[in-house]
């Protein structure tokens, strides 16, 4: 007993650590020795010792979690008797003690929670022991006033038609009570009851009714998939009544959560209802709503705010502008909004995160105008145009108060900037010509004062920056609403304001350009750029008409008559760029973001070349000139990425007129020779600089990256080839041996060999006298040899390192590799036939690199599963040989990879791993049918694979189960890639097939087991026992038709597949 006292009092020590102190040491010791607790043999009888004894609430939280996992364990599980008894000893530890700390509580309940869904489907003596939820809580409320998805899916499926309206009946008929009730909101509990029934309400709103939401951060604006069997609640006005009511009844406080629930009702689905009863409960949504707006004191609460916010963009979100206009108080309403809409963008620094719920209401309904067909007025003309002014007037006003009290300035978040700009391109739309005429007057007001100030002797740089930053906004906002046009939509009038915007911007343009060599603005600056980009997207182009009346007016005020000469604007605005504000990489990269889209367009990419500006980039194109090419030893390694797009671009208006003019090609290539020079003589002597060698490689291999794949046809990636090789490739092996520890060397190197060795548009095609394929291959195998065999020799990484340091360059090998193999241009065969061992070193080392890298990791990281993946859907394709060669370990590795992969949340991961699966069934398939025949002896390798396969049978029946579960229970997006091998693991498995198959039918209420028995015969029926073309096809098929019956049958079951079921 002292024993027992004494580890409890360790215990303590041990949480209070963990929890409490700020030395990290002491926490790692403390959170080390609770790790060994928690996975000892008797640790569910010390979690009760510390629930009973424990005297600090850190204990409790610890006991909690413990049975959390104790219970949650997939290997070797608590038995049945004692889950309920757990269960049970919670509710009374709960019920016995009112006064835990809330965390403590909190964790308790997840545990009851975790025990109910874990046992849903468990039965002791024909009674499922864990579904009395709602008869447990009530008696408890009377005395005291995540993988494997498909199981979790089915729980959650049956606890919804089983248990979830009572609930969310129950929450409501308890909050009727509380609300008919003076009940004092200043005691502590009473506070904390109705604060909990109102969550209990939200959560039984939000639940996930179709298992749809795997992420809970995803598009706000969804729609609340409430079941049929709901309906009462809803068409019953007082539902909605009640939660309006307990708004207005209530302390701020607790406001939010009741402005929760009426978001997730106003988003209840639209086919709950038909369209009178919809009407209806519009009507009674826009009275409240109404009634919140007339009375708005609780609003100046932020939490409140937001929320209101939020309920306000539902009302567009899941209803159409001809059903709003139909409400009877329509009118004073959108005038309501709109009023609170212009208040609430005037106080542009009070939550400015909720804006963009208003801006997305009146976007919606902006882009409803043209499309609405009800008689009433939608009265929009009036009110956007106040909504649009109050933005823009607004931004230009924050910018004086920001400067003036050092505030956090809005436009340096870029992201929050785009999107509210994207809205206000629609609503800015909406009535043009008042938009137009505004930003028309605000911006000569603001270019006027800038000039004047410019021109003063005494103006202080305070007030130039202040006019700056109106000017910024003004050009993101003209950028915007150019950027709002639609085709279809627009006429010349609009075309020719249009016009009148870009002139404006343009003179600014050549204003602020002039002041360059004193002075910048690098706000400025990004806001002309992303006038361009909308600029380009709308005017420039194979698409646009070049009669606008936009080119009209350009040439009246500017000079310049047609997409040429706006081009030549482009350019000169992109070299004036490259040359001052080469050192800043936002305005690098944002400009060689803009010149790269230039080059993509077909006719524009052709006008171009034709400019002497464009003619002299492609000839100078070095440090002296262009200033971001330059070795500078202050940079980042990693800095130098925008190098690439820069030389993509070149590469592109390089091609329009290289056809096979040699001469043109090395005149081009002429600094990046003088560069590979440089690093050659530098690498050849002992002593070299190596910062500057790393420099000038890293930058060089981003351009010639840049240059490769840009170079998509074969008489120009050619000259290429013949260019870097046999010259260049041994520079890039040395930088390979010499710097394989240093991630912002290697992978420009490697990504660099990967697009050289990519056949893109079929642009690797040798002569057939030219052994340059297999060249190639080797020298590829090489690289991937020699940065394998040293990045393995570095030993334990840090977890917070492993992807850059290791994984990243291994990721980019395994994309060289399956590049190559699948390029079409080496014959493999032959490798084996001269003794070559180019192969066979490069399909090793591949083995050596998967093998370091634990199963999580590759499905953790996104970059390396997708290129693993396809890599081995090429190896099991082409090379099934020398897969069915290794060793048993081995073997199990890439198959559970493949078993993991099948469950992958990413398609093109688990479309692979279907392909894979396919091509190894197949093989196996084919191997067992020959053993049968009378052939001669197959090779020790296919029998020792048929052996490792026959030892192991489990692996291949899970696959078969994980598929078929995913086909019957799971939403699956690729159907076909799925029925390929689904046919063969079932022709290798028949009869665990037919196990299979009862169980799932067996599982099913006695009523349906008939219809679900006759799925199974339909889906076999007229199949073959062979895997030919034909016979697949026909598997496909029936699988189309076998799933859609399924899915049928199931619908109305509140059953679902037993927990022993094929998953467990």
């Amino acid at each position: 007993m002292a024993d027992h006292v004494q580890g409890l009092a360790q215990l303590e020590i041990l949480c209070k650590q963990l929890y409490e102190t700020t030395d990290t040491a002491v926490r790692h010791q403390a959170e080390k020795a609770l790790v060994e607790f928690t996975n000892s043999p008797d640790c569910l009888s010390k979690c009760q010792l510390l629930l009973e004894r424990g005297s600090s609430s850190y204990s409790q939280l610890l006991a909690a979690t413990c049975l959390s996992k104790l219970v949650s364990r997939t290997s070797n599980p608590l038995p049945l008797e004692q889950r309920i008894d757990i269960r049970n000893y919670v509710l009374n530890y709960l019920a016995t003690r009112p006064k835990l700390a809330a965390f403590v509580t909190q964790a308790l309940i997840q545990l009851y929670a975790r025990i109910t869904k874990l046992g849903w489907f468990d039965c002791q003596k024909d009674d499922y022991v864990f579904r009395n939820v709602i008869a447990d809580v009530t008696r408890f409320l009377q005395a005291d006033t995540t993988h494997p998805l498909t199981k979790h899916r089915k729980i959650a499926s049956s606890f919804r038609d089983s248990s979830l309206f009572d609930i969310f009946t129950l929450s409501c008929n308890l909050l009727k009570q509380a609300s008919g009730k003076n009940l004092n909101l200043n005691d502590e509990n009473q506070h904390g009851l109705l604060m909990q029934l109102l969550k209990l309400s939200y959560n039984c709103l939000n639940y996930d009714f179709i298992g749809t939401s795997t992420d809970e951060s995803s598009d706000d604006l969804c729609t609340v998939q409430i079941p049929t069997s709901w309906r009462s609640a809803f068409l019953d006005s007082s539902t909605l009544q009640l939660f309006f009511n307990l708004y207005h009844s209530i302390p701020p406080s607790l406001s939010p959560l009741v402005l929760s629930c009426l978001v997730q009702i106003a988003s209840v689905r639209r086919s709950l209802f038909n369209n009178a009863e919809r009407a209806k409960f519009l009507s009674h949504l826009v009275d409240g709503v109404k009634r919140i707006l007339a009375n708005p004191q609780c609003l100046p609460d932020p939490n409140n705010y937001h929320e209101f916010c939020r309920l306000l963009a539902r009302l567009k979100s899941n209803y159409q502008l001809g059903e709003l206009v139909k409400v009877e108080n329509y009118p004073e309403v959108i005038r309501l909004i709109a009023n609170f809409t212009v208040t609430s963008l005037q106080h542009w620094e009070f939550a400015p995160n909720s804006v963009h719920y208003l801006l997305s209401l009146w976007q919606r309904l902006a882009a409803s105008v043209p499309y609405v067909k009800a008689t009433e007025p939608h009265l929009l003309e009036t009110y956007t145009p106040e909504v649009t002014k109050a933005y823009i007037t607004s931004r230009l006003e924050s910018v004086h108060v920001i400067l003036r009290d050092g505030l956090e300035d809005p436009l340096d978040d870029a992201g929050l900037v785009q999107q509210q700009l994207d809205q206000l391109s629609t609503i800015g739309r909406c009535e043009y010509e008042k938009t137009c005429a505004l930003l028309v007057q605000l911006f000569d007001q603001a270019a006027q004062s800038y000039q004047e100030l410019l021109q003063s002797t005494n103006s202080s740089t305070a007030d130039i920056t202040v006019q700056e930053g109106r000017l910024t906004w003004l050009v993101y906002i003209i950028g915007a609403v150019i950027g709002g046009r639609v085709s279809f939509a627009s006429t010349d009038e609009q075309d020719a304001m249009d016009g009148e915007l870009v002139c404006r911007v343009l003179q600014l343009m050549n204003l602020t350009d002039s002041r360059l060599a004193q002075a910048g603005n690098e706000r400025l600056e990004l806001a002309m750029l992303s006038f361009f980009e909308q600029f380009r997207k709308i005017y420039i182009g194979d698409q646009v008409q070049k009669s606008s009346k936009l080119y009209r007016r350009l040439s009246e005020v500017l000079g310049l008559n047609d997409e040429t000469m706006v081009l030549s604007v482009f350019i000169g605005k992109i070299i004036t760029n490259l040359k001052y504000w080469g050192q800043c990489e936002p305005i690098t990269s944002k400009t060689l973001q803009l010149l790269n889209d230039l080059s993509l367009g077909y006719s524009s990419v052709r006008k171009l070349v034709k400019l002497s500006a464009v003619q002299f980039m492609l000839n100078n194109h070095t440090s002296e000139h262009f200033s971001f090419l330059g070795v500078n030893n202050q940079s980042n390694l990693s800095d130098m990425r925008c190098r690439t797009t820069f030389y993509t671009a070149l590469g592109r208006l390089l091609m329009v007129d290289l056809g096979e003019d040699e001469d043109q090609f090395e005149q081009f290539m002429l600094p990046l020779t003088a560069a590979f020079e440089t690093v050659a003589q530098m690498l050849s002597t002992n002593t070299f600089n190596e910062q500057e060698a790393k420099r000038t490689l890293v930058g060089l291999v981003r351009d010639l990256r840049g240059i490769a794949f840009a170079f998509n046809a074969k008489t120009s990636f050619m000259m290429l080839f013949d260019w870097i090789y046999p010259a260049y490739m041994p520079i890039l092996q040395r930088a390979i041996e010499l710097w394989y520890h240093d991630p912002a060397c290697t992978t420009p190197v490697l990504k660099l060999m990967a697009e050289l060795v990519h056949n893109r548009s079929q642009r690797l095609q040798f002569d057939v006298s030219s052994p340059n394929g297999i060249l190639l291959f080797r020298e590829t195998s090489k690289m991937i040899t020699t940065y394998g065999n040293r990045i393995l020799t570095l030993g334990e990484v840090p977890k917070d390192q492993v992807y850059g340091v290791k994984l990243k360059g291994v990721s980019v090998c395994f994309a060289m590799l399956k590049a190559v193999l699948s390029g079409n241009y080496v014959n493999f065969g032959v490798f084996r036939l001269y003794g070559d061992d180019a192969l066979d070193n490069a399909l090793q080392t591949f083995i050596k690199l998967l093998l370091s890298i634990p199963h999580s990791d590759l499905l953790d990281y996104p970059k390396l599963s997708q290129s693993f993946y396809s890599l081995l859907e090429v190896l099991t394709q082409d090379h099934m040989n020398f897969i069915a060669s290794l060793e048993p370990h081995v073997v199990m590795y890439i198959l559970s990879s493949i078993s993991e992969g099948l469950t992958a949340l990413d398609t093109m991961v688990c479309t692979g791993c279907c392909s894979s699966l396919d091509h190894i069934v197949t093989y196996l398939f084919k191997q067992l049918s020959r053993s049968t025949k009378k052939r001669p002896a197959p090779m020790a390798t296919d029998d020792r694979f048929l052996h490792i396969m026959q030892q192991h049978p489990e692996m291949i029946q899970q696959m078969l189960s994980t598929v078929l579960n995913i086909i019957i229970f799971e939403d699956c997006r690729n159907q076909w890639s799925m029925s390929r091998p689904l046919l063969g693991l079932i022709l290798l498995n028949e009869k665990y097939f037919a196990d299979l198959r009862n169980s799932i039918v067996n599982s099913q209420p006695p009523e349906k087991q008939q219809a679900m028995h006759l799925c199974f015969e339909n889906l076999m029926e007229g199949i073959e026992r062979n895997l030919l073309t034909k016979n697949r096809d026909r598997f496909t098929q029936n699988l189309s038709v076998f799933r859609r019956e399924v899915n049928d049958s199931m619908k109305n079951s509140t059953y679902g597949v037993n927990s022993n079921d094929m998953m467990s």
